[in-house]
């Protein structure tokens, strides 16, 4: 069922039931859906139709999901965009997808300065004149129902643009209804769920792998409307929150965090993780620290909605460095340069099919064809699949790096810093050598109060890596660049080394 339809099922048969906690203000399905049929109504009398696009500037928040929503009712693709974008990079976007309206909050003007506000039809503020708040507070909906198609596009999300510009991924109203269905029966989900995403809603991992799966599921969103590890706490504790989402560096905060050891977090049942691998020492402390919370890795790009595989907590020790298994509906396949399907063990890259796999590139013919092939997703990343046919990520393909004619993937050598206790976070990257050709390079951060010296940590990787793959040099800095999805940006880290 589209989850616009699941929507209006809810609010239909249980209209008291809290869908959004934001900020202390709780909004019932009944008034959730009511403010999107206001929205979606004021749209189509606007005059738009289904290939025109609507963008969203918008931090976290119950209005984001309201907007998201509205334009799946209305049958108009929605584009979230990334609020900690520079204003070119924000500019590029919209006149890249050529949206014809902007629902932004009025916070965020500054992130528009360079945009010409004439190439909308429509805009809506939050916080500002032409009241978003006015048009979902209307007396009553001025809406008809949209006839969707599966195929039609729902929603565009652009990627992170690490290397180059930023392409334009376009997921079907079929794609949409698949990953929530896909991670709702994943993850358990079910309607006494109460979501906490600290995350941003303008990626695809916290809007597909878990709100809205837990909307379909009749659950509650508490929404944040950033990370805060105090906050964070508070608000997991006093929402009573039954799954949490992170990225390991989030966990890893919130363990060296003294005040999580003074919650009542009695009510989570999930700890949740995705966009990299949790070291072995992160996972015995989230173990021991919560034995009865399950611990579920997620794994999944932007092309799949996201979604590929799923790590259950059954494997959470016994699997370490996987992300587990194929998803329900979906099949992975690890390929060499010629396409063929790799030994157990052996490393090729990672191929997705599914129906959550995406139509293609916005205005981008030619790396639609480089992605998709015969219904298969090439993803780009490197991976191998071991006897019992779950999957493990050995790197991107632009990461792997070449010592001396040795492959070297950044990820193992990562995981062996991490087991040095005084290491909160850590990045490898390739760096050019005139003798080797590549090197590898490690930036570490260190944990408050713990010292390490650059020779302390070489001899440590001496005693658990092949010489090749030590790092050549240690640089220590306050923190990880990373985008806002929590991947390590590490074409950052590369632009500025030295050997």
């Amino acid at each position: 069922m589209f989850i616009s339809k699941q929507l209006k099922m809810h609010a239909s048969k249980h209209p008291e039931r809290v869908i959004t906690s934001f900020q202390g203000h709780e909004t019932t399905y009944q008034q959730f859906y009511e403010k999107a049929c206001h929205l979606a109504g004021y749209l189509k009398e606007k005059g738009f139709t289904n290939e025109d696009i609507i963008a969203l500037y918008l931090p976290n928040s119950d209005s984001f999901l309201i907007a998201y929503y509205a334009c799946q009712m209305a049958g108009l693709p929605v584009l979230p965009i990334n609020t900690k974008l520079a204003p070119p990079e924000v500019e590029y976007i919209l006149q890249h997808s050529e949206a014809k309206a902007l629902i932004y909050d009025a916070r965020l003007e500054a992130g528009l300065q360079n945009i010409g506000f004439d190439m909308f039809q429509d805009i809506l503020v939050i916080g500002g004149e032409n009241s978003f708040e006015d048009v979902i507070n209307a007396s009553k909906p001025h809406f008809e129902k949209s006839s969707l198609n599966g195929e039609d596009t729902a929603v565009i999300f652009y990627t992170s643009g690490t290397t180059g510009r930023p392409k334009g991924v376009m997921l079907s109203v079929r794609n949409v209804e698949s990953i929530a269905e896909i991670w709702a029966d994943s993850l358990e989900l079910s309607p006494s769920d109460r979501m906490q995403i600290v995350t941003p809603l303008f990626h695809c991992a916290a809007s597909h792998c878990f709100s809205i799966p837990t909307i379909q599921r009749g659950g509650t969103v508490i929404i944040e409307e950033a990370f805060s590890p105090i906050e964070t706490l508070y608000t997991m504790e006093r929402e009573r929150v039954t799954v949490f989402f992170g990225v390991p560096a989030i966990y890893s905060t919130l363990l060296n965090t003294p005040l999580m050891k003074d919650k009542d977090l009695s009510h989570l049942r999930l700890f949740a993780y995705g966009a990299a691998p949790m070291p072995y020492e992160l996972v015995k402390q989230l173990k021991n620290s919560f034995p009865n919370v399950m611990l579920q890795n997620l794994y999944g790009q932007t092309e799949n909605s996201p979604g590929a595989t799923t790590l259950k907590d059954k494997y959470a020790l016994e699997k370490i460095g996987s992300v587990g298994e194929p998803l329900p509906h979906t099949e992975v396949r690890v390929v060499d340069s010629s396409g063929r399907d790799v030994a157990p063990g052996e490393v090729g890259e990672i191929l997705v099919k599914g129906p959550q796999v995406m139509k293609g590139y916005l205005k981008n013919k030619q790396a639609t064809e480089a992605a998709l092939k015969n219904g298969w997703l090439y993803s780009g990343d490197l991976g191998k699949l071991d006897e019992d046919g779950l999957l493990y990520i050995v790197d991107r393909k632009k990461d792997m790096l070449i010592r001396g004619g040795e492959n070297v993937y950044p990820i193992e050598v990562e995981e062996v810093l991490y087991q040095m206790e005084e290491i909160l976070e850590a990045a490898v990257v390739g760096i050019p050598h005139e003798t080797y050709g590549e090197v590898p390079k490690a930036y570490v951060v260190l944990k408050d109060s713990k010292q390490l010296t650059e020779e302390e940590i070489i001899q440590y990787c001496l005693k658990n890596l092949a010489k090749y793959k030590v790092p050549m040099n240690i640089s220590f800095i306050d923190e990880l660049p990373r985008n806002a999805s929590g991947k390590v940006l590490k074409h950052t880290l590369r632009e500025k080394s030295t050997v």
